[in-house]
């Protein structure tokens, strides 16, 4: 069977950046996905797209078709204040490498990375960590099978249940119930 839309598939592989290892994931505990369904990059299903069982990949993404290139707009200067509960800073938040979990204006949830601290602004950067970087991936394909009615309804991890499914009305999810928004 070959990697086609709706299919479940199982990888192993290595992602390099520049050379350096960022990440691998082992034929033990493989990377699992419904193909086709937006939880990879475009591009990455692209190059696996086809490939069976048994297959091995080598491909390489330039920024713009991964994760896009940095972009200044997303580095911005916070009030110190705005990071206190309470009145305090928490001791060792604002730390330059620390990624914080924040909400933009609209109430939408994103990461920061803490860039830089100073007497009382933030430097915080929004961009995705590899924004900018060309990925290299290297693996192979473990498995594929057809995913099951309840994995395209609910997910493959049941992440769907937890989600909207378009059902909310103009009153939002306390009118449908999901909690979602």
């Amino acid at each position: 069977m070959e990697i086609n839309q709706d299919k479940v598939v199982s990888l192993s592989y290595t992602l390099q950046v520049e050379g350096d290892v960022i990440e691998t994931v082992t034929a033990d505990k493989p990377m699992q996905f419904i193909f086709g369904t937006g939880y990879l990059l475009p591009k990455f299903e692209e190059n696996i797209k086809g490939k069976k069982p048994g297959d091995t990949f080598n491909f390489k993404l330039k920024a713009e078709d991964a994760y896009g290139n940095v972009n200044p707009d997303a580095i911005v200067e916070l009030p110190k204040h705005i990071f206190e509960v309470e009145g305090k800073i928490e001791e060792g938040v604002l730390t330059p490498g620390n990624v914080l979990p924040m909400m933009d204006s609209e109430g939408n949830r994103l990461n920061g990375s803490v860039e830089e601290v100073k007497e009382d602004k933030v430097v915080m950067n929004f961009n995705h960590p590899l924004a900018g970087a060309e990925l290299h991936f290297t693996g192979k394909v473990e498995q594929v099978r057809d995913a099951t009615e309840a994995e395209l309804t609910n997910g493959l991890f049941n992440e769907k249940l937890n989600s909207c499914s378009g059902g909310c009305s103009s009153e939002g999810c306390s009118s449908c119930g999901c909690g979602c928004h």
